[in-house]
């Protein structure tokens, strides 16, 4: 298993759990993004900057992954994919997506996207609290167990 993570809107706390995680675990780490992202000397820890683009880094994740790796990201649409492709989804809150409860989410998201643009403010997302960068943590804990 390796991990590939959606770096660019990946919070820096819940990146620094994955370096740490990933260089205790030996567990091959991939972050891509649009832009650069510093990561530590380790050689289990690799980037890949993929051009800017609508969803450039997203379909790069997907073309890299292979059943049972895990994706750490909050984007709804990028984790349907995955879990499509027999992969496992984290966002940076904790909360696993699966089979169960993904067309659920991306039901919610695409609502939400519709009233954003028909002009309804829904606000974007919260600040992430110390109770989910925890629930993070054990999260990935349990998977790399």
């Amino acid at each position: 298993m390796k991990i590939l993570v959606d770096a660019d809107a990946c919070p820096n706390k819940i990146k620094e759990i994955l370096f740490r995680a990933a260089i205790r675990t030996e567990t091959k780490l991939i972050l891509i993004s649009n832009h650069a992202i510093l990561t530590p000397a380790s050689p289990f820890i690799s980037k890949i900057q993929v051009i800017a683009g609508l969803d450039v880094a997203d379909n790069r994740i997907v073309q890299s992954l292979e059943p049972d790796d895990l994706v750490i990201t909050a984007d709804i649409p990028l984790a349907d994919a995955v879990i499509d492709k027999n992969g496992m989804a984290l966002n940076p809150r904790g909360e696993f997506y699966s089979k169960e409860n993904i067309k659920e989410r991306l039901s919610l998201r695409n609502f939400s996207a519709d009233l954003r643009s028909s002009g309804v403010t829904t606000g974007g997302p919260r600040a992430l609290s110390k109770n989910e960068i925890q629930r993070f943590a054990n999260a990935l804990h349990s998977i790399l167990s």
